[in-house]
């Protein structure tokens, strides 16, 4: 596990609120099971708890990337650093 990019804390809160969002949507399907809206939200929950059992997340990762490479173009030449 090399692509670790989340702290334990966040990744505690993403698994208890995937968990709950995903038993809240779960009872809602039970009752309305033809609302499509209803399984992009378990598919949303339930990557939240994925995001906090491995300990990353793509966005996050998107974003330091995205930072890092604004950073590097934004470096005057002839400063190496």
């Amino acid at each position: 596990m090399d692509k670790v990019n989340i702290g334990i804390w966040n990744a505690l809160l993403r698994i208890t609120c995937g968990l709950t969002l995903l038993a809240w949507i779960t009872a809602k399907m039970v009752k309305r099971p033809w609302y499509d809206s209803y399984i992009v939200v378990a598919m949303l929950a339930a990557m939240k708890v994925a995001e906090g059992i491995t300990r990353f997340c793509p966005l996050t990762a998107f974003i330091e990337k995205y930072q890092q490479q604004k950073k590097q173009n934004n470096q005057p030449p002839g400063n190496p650093t």
